[in-house]
């Protein structure tokens, strides 16, 4: 077993959410690091981490991860005992990268650009269209519980995290397909259980003092 230190660097409003859900999906023992923005986020010792002064970064060790998908990716193998990724060389191991990469990449750049008003023409676009992408994942989400196999993975966690949180904010459509979805997947005990520990990290982050 890996007994290398893990150490978790996040604000509760951030995209930091949904690493918190994979480390308690692992059953990981690891430190938060809470940041401000603005602030700690960009002072010499974490810019040492994370270069970008963002948020989340994860170290393992004297290894340093950032980006979520790269963070999940890294824990699912780390933890292989609790199935989060598919067995390599499998076709479920090819639909788990395909669709990990699509949500960090068409998904979110889409997302991106809608909320700066900056969509641009379809054909330059990587994403194409808003209706590409979510048509797309309105009918991979209608036809299964599970987009990479027949078992939750970090791919699921990582879908139903985004459209969870683009759905709460309005930015996209609730429709019928990505509710159930990710109803299913955020009661997961995991899920729950990382809410509730940013929730009570947000309520004492933002008492004075």
């Amino acid at each position: 077993m890996n007994t290398q230190a893990l150490t978790f660097y996040t604000h509760p409003m951030s995209r930091g959410r949904t690493v918190r859900w994979m480390l308690e999906e692992c059953g990981a023992d690891y430190d938060t690091v809470p940041l401000d923005y603005g602030t700690t986020m960009k002072a010499p010792g974490y810019l040492a981490i994370n270069p970008m002064g963002k948020v989340p970064a994860l170290t393992d060790g004297d290894a340093v991860l950032t980006e979520v998908a790269a963070i999940l990716l890294h824990l699912a193998e780390r933890f292989p005992e609790r199935h989060l990724a598919p067995p390599p060389g499998t076709p479920e191991r090819t639909s788990y990268y395909r669709w990990i990469a699509f949500v960090s990449g068409p998904l979110e750049t889409l997302m991106s650009a809608k909320s700066t008003g900056h969509l641009g023409e379809p054909t330059s676009m990587g994403y194409g269209t808003e209706d590409d992408v979510l048509n797309t994942l309105d009918d991979l989400v209608g036809e299964r519980d599970f987009i990479a196999g027949d078992r939750f993975t970090a791919a699921d966690l990582l879908l139903a995290a985004y459209l969870a949180f683009y759905m709460q904010f309005k930015m996209i459509e609730p429709r019928p397909n990505f509710v159930r979805y990710t109803e299913l997947h955020r009661s997961r005990p995991a899920s729950v259980r990382a809410d509730a520990i940013d929730e009570r990290l947000l309520a004492k982050q933002a008492r004075p003092g």
